[in-house]
């Protein structure tokens, strides 16, 4: 059984002016995501800025999302680390909090070969209970896991059940879910390839998008699994501009922009982060505008 099937949003990190994480206002957004159908919790993730977090910061930022979530949707904890050392003791801790899964990112700068990623999930995925999803996005990583190791780990190690999918390689993605034969579920990484993923089996989304568009997010995946394949390619469609908008500078550094035009409070980034270039800026505001969503 999928840990979560929707929209899952990958939740930004609401900072004081100080820079201090923001315990009330992340209350805030996990009732606004939740009120507006989201489908599941994915905290301290890129999106959240989890590379930035002390480590005592990111088990408390997974702490607090389980306790004030409430169980009303799976809590996902993003967990990963370029040191397996460590993406074990986060993953433990996050179980000890209470998380439903852990969403694992493969090991950046160090990198790894097929053997050291096999080798890597599965002393991580032992070292727990929690459900494994492993997190694909060699943009970001420089390290990818191949159809073939995918499905290895999916077969071999109980407890990794998951991949989301950020390489923007279809053919890729395709061969994943051939040779995983239904052992993998598969969540896209990537708001412009929602329905392009669930067409071969994806089971729903870890979204950026859904910070800003919760219920919109939930719906393209919504229609689709209620077979409406026409209505939620529209859906698709009509967000794809606004995607753009959000990824045209380094994730999270337009959505947190976008969530404070919205009126949302949520603070600064923490550096090496950066406030987004002015026309990059005003092509988010309109792209906003244009998909409807009111900026204050």
């Amino acid at each position: 059984m999928a840990i979560f099937t929707g929209a899952g949003v990958a939740i930004i990190t609401p900072m004081k002016a100080d820079g201090q994480i923001h315990y009330e206002k992340m209350g805030e957004l996990l009732d606004y995501q939740i009120n507006h159908s989201t489908d599941a919790i994915i905290v301290c993730g890129t999106t959240g800025e989890a590379s930035t977090m002390t480590h005592e910061e990111h088990i408390e930022t997974i702490r607090f999302t389980v306790d004030y979530v409430k169980k009303r949707v799976p809590v996902v904890a993003g967990t990963g680390s370029n040191c397996t050392e460590t993406a074990i003791y986060l993953s433990q801790e996050a179980q000890k909090a209470g998380a439903d899964a852990c969403l694992v990112v493969t090991p950046y700068y160090n990198k790894a070969t097929q053997s050291g990623l096999i080798a890597h999930y599965t002393q991580i995925a032992k070292s727990v209970d929690l459900p494994i999803i492993m997190y694909n996005v060699p943009s970001r990583t420089g390290c990818n896991i191949l159809p073939e190791t995918a499905a290895r780990l999916g077969k071999e190690v109980d407890n990794i059940v998951g991949i989301k999918a950020a390489t923007g390689n279809m053919a890729q993605e395709v061969k994943t879910m051939m040779l995983a034969e239904g052992c993998l579920d598969m969540y896209s990484g990537e708001d412009g390839l929602i329905v392009p993923l669930m067409s071969i089996g994806a089971k729903g989304v870890i979204s950026v998008l859904s910070n800003v568009a919760p219920q919109q997010t939930h719906d393209i995946c919504a229609k689709f699994m209620a077979g409406d394949i026409e209505g939620s390619a529209k859906m698709q469609f009509e967000a794809l501009n606004l995607v753009d908008a959000l990824f045209c500078e380094v994730n999270p550094i337009p959505v947190k922009h976008a969530l404070n035009l919205m009126g949302m409070e949520v603070g600064p980034l923490r550096m090496p982060l950066s406030p987004m270039e002015a026309p990059n800026l005003e092509r988010l505001k309109n792209a906003m505008i244009e998909y409807g969503i009111d900026i204050k």
